[in-house]
């Protein structure tokens, strides 16, 4: 009876190791997906040589900003550390400031695009996120970069970039750690 009762065990076990598996699986395609139907987009209007710059940074601007969770990055930016002892207006207001900033240094980064283009290659479950490596290549270049997503409301969100292996969370996060060593949130805030 007990080796009985074992073999049940031992198969629950096992089909429940399987069963997490199929799912990290769907959830790597369905997050490779997620990347490579947005960047293609991303390229396709920067391709487009009928729309003038500020048209294309208006129309890539509506199709990346959904994709970020922003507000989460903020957070992460400013860590364990500062972030809890702010109160809800500091937050906001920091967020605010963080999101545009963002947001300001991804379309500069646009008006430096020629005729790159992106290969995937395959995604990593890492601590229930899913991670997509992908390479920008140019005619001498080939520059790596790591997204990193989870899931959230039935759709997926970016939560980092890492560019050649440097996180922009860590990046914003080490900068930020250095004017609040030296000064206030409000030092920082009039940074930003």
């Amino acid at each position: 009876m007990k080796k009985w009762m074992m073999k049940v065990m031992l198969y629950v076990v096992l089909s429940l190791l399987l069963l997490s598996q199929a799912v990290t699986a769907d959830d790597k395609s369905a997050a490779e997906e997620f990347i490579k139907f947005n960047l293609d987009a991303v390229f396709t209007v920067l391709q487009n040589q009928d729309l003038s710059q500020q048209a294309k940074n208006s129309e890539v601007d509506k199709i990346v900003t959904p994709m970020f969770d922003f507000k989460r990055m903020a957070k992460l930016s400013l860590g364990k550390k500062y972030w809890p002892g702010l109160s809800h207006g500091q937050k906001e207001r920091f967020s605010v400031l963080f999101v545009e900033r963002l947001r300001q240094f991804y379309l500069n980064k646009l008006t430096a695009y020629t005729d790159e283009k992106i290969t995937y290659e395959s995604s990593m479950a890492v601590n229930e996120k899913i991670h997509v490596p992908t390479f920008l290549i140019s005619k001498d270049k080939k520059i790596s970069m790591l997204y990193k997503l989870y899931s959230s409301n039935n759709t997926w969100k970016i939560y980092d970039v890492e560019i050649q292996g440097v996180s922009i969370i860590r990046s914003y996060r080490s900068q930020f750690t250095e004017i609040l060593q030296n000064g206030t949130f409000d030092d920082l805030l009039q940074k930003m």
